[in-house]
């Protein structure tokens, strides 16, 4: 497969839900059969997934983290994620 493209439309399953879970200090994603610890980064990059387009998602976490380049890595952690079904992407 292959990142999402930069005008494609990203969000959220709605089969997965993200909070915030005190007791394991950390974002999550819960789902019917159990629950994915979420890393920072991967938790600011789901939360930006709520209908902008990639490219307005990057932008949104250059803006955020300036020192970094990032956009490979995001492209890459959206690619995972859409074939985990945790988001989809449409062109």
């Amino acid at each position: 497969m292959s990142p999402p493209a930069l005008e494609a439309v990203v969000r959220r399953s709605p089969l997965y839900l993200l909070r915030w879970e005190p007791t394991q200090d950390a974002h999550v994603l819960l789902y019917p059969e159990g629950v994915v610890k979420l890393s920072p980064t991967a938790a600011a990059i789901l939360e930006r997934c709520d209908g902008s387009t990639v490219r307005a998602l990057l932008k949104s976490l250059a803006d955020e983290f300036p020192d970094d380049d990032i956009a490979p890595d995001v492209l890459e952690f959206l690619e995972v994620a859409r074939d985990r079904g945790w988001i989809h992407a449409d062109p």
